[in-house]
């Protein structure tokens, strides 16, 4: 691991990932601020960050738990959002090294962003060394971050106040837009997703709308020619 990150692509895969460790620095913050702020003991948010390190099914879970819903509810919540790093592992596997220790840790480190900055390189070798070094320092700066908030969100009162509260639906937009923008069956199944969410809504506990909203994936592939 450290002849890897000792090769001269460092230096300029650090400077190309580093404003996306800047904005998630920024995000962990608003996340151990809301998730403190909220009520919960500061080292919820923290070894929540250590160990799911997931962080739109991080603020899933801690927004299910701060309106009033069961663990199992944000549980569940956060694991149907993490699924997607099924798929990301797949497509990463032949970078991740032979050892069964850099498999484990790479699969911890796997996120919408590591793998996308990977798959951008050129060829397998430099894609390697990206994965690293991006998967590195977002889990450093996110960690880093998280900490950060949860230390100072007692201090800073009502998140809403600063527009944290903003947080999760933007990290959530900035995941799905891409999607939506490309392939109309994704946006049929997140219409009535979001649609059966909304009308369930005032009738059922925190978090399950989103498990509900599931339901719209019986539209995707609709319309698809073969």
């Amino acid at each position: 691991m450290r002849s890897l990150l000792r090769t001269p692509e460092v230096g300029s895969l650090v400077r190309d990932s580093s404003l996306v460790w800047l904005a998630s620095g920024i995000v962990g913050v608003s996340f151990g601020a809301i998730a403190v702020a909220g009520g919960l003991p500061v080292w919820v948010p923290v070894v929540m960050s250590l160990v799911v390190y997931a962080g739109s099914a991080q603020f899933s879970a801690v927004g299910i738990l701060l309106a009033g819903g069961g663990p199992l509810a944000a549980a569940a919540t956060g694991l149907l959002l993490n699924t997607r790093t099924a798929a990301f592992s797949l497509a990463v596997a032949d970078v991740l090294g032979r050892g069964r220790a850099a498999r484990l840790l790479g699969a911890h480190l796997v996120t919408d962003e590591t793998v996308a900055f990977a798959l951008a390189q050129s060829d397998p070798a430099r894609r390697r060394i990206a994965f690293w070094v991006s998967g590195l320092g977002l889990f450093a700066v996110w960690n880093a971050g998280v900490l950060c908030g949860a230390l100072a969100g007692s201090a800073l009162g009502d998140t809403s106040t600063y527009g944290l509260d903003a947080a999760f639906p933007a990290v959530l937009v900035a995941l799905v837009l891409p999607a939506l923008r490309t392939d109309a069956a994704v946006r049929r199944s997140a219409l009535l997703g979001a649609a059966l969410a909304l009308a369930v809504t005032p009738y059922v506990p925190a978090g399950v709308p989103v498990l509900l909203a599931l339901a719209g994936l019986v539209l995707h592939g609709k319309g698809r020619t073969a």
